[in-house]
């Protein structure tokens, strides 16, 4: 992320999901006393870490608590036309996942909560709780890429109907393994992890708002500005990829992965894919063309 950004002394970036500020520190380091940091982040609890991680760093550094969906208000706000780097390292935190409180893997048993900001009203319970059997079925589907899409929103909708509809993460889980034929608990991964990945990406609807993101990044950006994201799974990285090809100069064909040491020393990066473009005022500039690209 940090070499391809190719950082220059006195510029304006924007780590548009700054979270405990990993990325941000090391930009900071480069950017010199002349430089501007804003940091952007839809969880309150990420910005104070970030807050006293960069505290004392020799620049201007700005937190703001909002989705990187209203980039282009955020920047409006602090009077900045354009800037010359913009990252995001998209889906959840290990802080977040590792938090039972936030609902987010059923790993540790906590409330079906999933939201990255707890100022949001919309849970995953309230989901569960008033979506209809075909809304569950599209989101586990198209969001998680399950297999048994239908029998899961069945099982959902059937122990809403008997008053026992799952509260926690545990809960959810052991509805989903119930849910799932015998061959699908046999399987590597857990039977409620795309489950769990389909109601989050709902929750927070992280698919539009990478889409708004990434149309706000285009637009604020300087000409021959770099974009960086990172991505976990086909579906963003899908998204990333066409905007990329259709409305800037990517850097390589293929994204990035993490090398084998880095996968060894933290396996949650092995999904990892890195992607960096070029904004080139030459490219076409037409919205729809990314789009297309993405619709089913």
């Amino acid at each position: 992320m940090i070499e391809f950004l190719a950082l220059e002394e006195g510029q304006t970036v924007v780590d548009a999901t700054i979270g405990a500020a990993g990325h941000a520190i090391l930009i900071a380091q480069q950017l010199g006393p002349h430089g501007f940091l804003l940091g952007v982040d839809r969880d309150p609890t990420a910005l104070e870490v970030a807050r006293r991680r960069l505290d004392g760093m020799p620049l201007r550094v700005e937190l703001v608590h909002d989705s990187f969906r209203n980039l282009g208000n955020i920047l409006e706000d602090f009077d900045l036309p354009h800037v010359d780097r913009i990252l995001m390292d998209l889906g959840l935190s290990s802080m977040q996942l590792d938090d039972p409180a936030r609902g987010m893997s059923f790993r540790n048993d906590g409330p079906l909560d999933m939201r990255f900001d707890p100022d949001q009203r919309q849970t995953a319970l309230h989901l569960c709780r008033n979506s209809s059997e075909k809304e569950l079925v599209f989101w586990f589907q198209e969001y998680g890429e399950e297999r048994y899409a239908k029998r899961v929103a069945r099982a959902v909708v059937r122990a809403r109907e008997q008053r026992c509809l799952p509260r926690t993460t545990a809960e959810l889980a052991e509805l989903v393994v119930r849910a799932v034929p015998p061959v699908a608990r046999r399987q590597r991964i857990h039977p409620a992890t795309r489950v769990f990945q389909a109601l989050r990406i709902a929750v927070n609807q992280e698919l539009e708002a990478l889409e708004e993101g990434l149309e706000g990044s285009f637009l604020g950006l300087a000409h021959e500005g770099r974009l960086a994201v990172i991505s976990f799974h086909s579906l963003e990285d899908r998204r990333v990829k066409h905007f990329m090809k259709a409305r800037m100069q990517p850097l390589f064909k293929k994204p990035l992965r993490a090398s084998l040491e880095e996968r060894h020393a933290n396996p949650r990066s092995r999904s990892a894919k890195l992607r960096v473009a070029v904004k080139d005022e030459t490219v076409s500039s037409d919205p729809s063309a990314a789009r297309q690209e993405v619709l089913p």
